[in-house]
């Protein structure tokens, strides 16, 4: 095909957008709330991840060591846990420091202390955080494995209902973005098939006259490609602003906020480029492939 012919094709996909609006549009509005009802959980979903890791990532793993363990052990100790892969952070806790800070919390027991001299009862210990929550047994095994390691607290039930949560919203949100995923597919190829229907006729004296499918089929695709385009151009405006108001929303819930944490929220500003480009190839792609296949009955005359 000869390029000025292309660009005939390619202007037509264009003006049929005006010269049947009705439909053109009612396809557009179809493909937006595909996109959104597709994105926004898909965005809920990645969030709510996000917030459950931040939780995870404030439980902390307490070693404490044995008393008798000497200065070069403990060093020795610290390097053997910043070398595990699945530890992020490690710091030391002396006894010294431990016991100071109980007294503080415990200031109404002053004489008690007193009492107590130079004796602590406290032993060294190093605060650990683990990087994957899932695997925290497997690294707890490895540090019970070390020498001089007294005692190893850990957070487990409330570790347990974290993990169990996270599994739970993994195969609630999967089946829920896939159940979006097919019901907006059927919604659209109807809504496609509408379309090309309502042209049947226009289809049918192209055909007679000659026209190949190629040369029928181009406009239709151009048409579908820039109707997903505009809905993913749209989708992407619509979702930036839903997700900044409701962001917005919540740096309002003081309570709120001091559980998950704000940090804890992806900003929309570190993502946009990716739901962009996600609503545009998804838009245009669905409305151009959608257009094609639907002229294929409508080309058997």
């Amino acid at each position: 095909m000869k390029i000025s012919g292309l660009r005939y094709l390619v202007s037509q996909g264009v003006d049929n957008i005006w010269k049947n609006r009705i439909m053109a549009f009612a396809s557009f509005c179809v493909l937006l709330v595909s996109l959104l009802l597709v994105g926004l959980s898909t965005l809920l979903y990645i969030n709510l991840t996000s917030i459950i890791g931040g939780i995870e990532s404030k439980n902390e793993v307490i070693v404490y060591i044995q008393d008798d363990a000497t200065d070069e052990e403990i060093d020795k100790i610290g390097s053997a846990l910043s070398a595990m892969d699945n530890i992020s952070q490690v710091t030391f806790y002396s006894r010294e420091e431990a016991f100071s800070d109980f007294k503080a919390d415990m200031s109404e027991y002053d004489m008690l202390f007193d009492s107590l001299g130079d004796d602590n009862p406290l032993p060294d210990s190093y605060r650990i955080k683990v990087r994957e929550v899932a695997e925290i047994n497997d690294t707890l095994t490895q540090i019970n494995r070390l020498d001089k390691i007294e005692n190893i607290r850990a957070p487990y039930d409330f570790i347990n209902v974290l993990t169990e949560l996270r599994k739970i919203i993994t195969v609630v949100a999967a089946a829920i973005i896939i159940s979006l995923v097919i019901v907006s597919m059927v919604i659209i190829s109807n809504a496609t098939r509408a379309s090309v229907f309502a042209r049947r006729r226009e289809i049918s004296i192209m055909k007679y006259v000659g026209a190949t499918n190629a040369f029928i089929r181009i406009p239709f695709f151009v048409e579908g490609m820039l109707t997903g385009l505009m809905a993913g151009v749209v989708a992407t405006l619509i979702t930036w602003f839903t997700y900044d108001s409701l962001v917005d929303l919540m740096t309002k819930e003081q309570n709120l906020l001091s559980i998950i944490g704000m940090g804890n929220i992806i900003p929309f500003t570190d993502i946009w480029i990716t739901v962009a480009v996600s609503y545009l190839v998804a838009g245009s792609f669905v409305g151009a492939i959608g257009s094609v296949i639907s002229t294929r009955k409508h080309l058997q005359v």
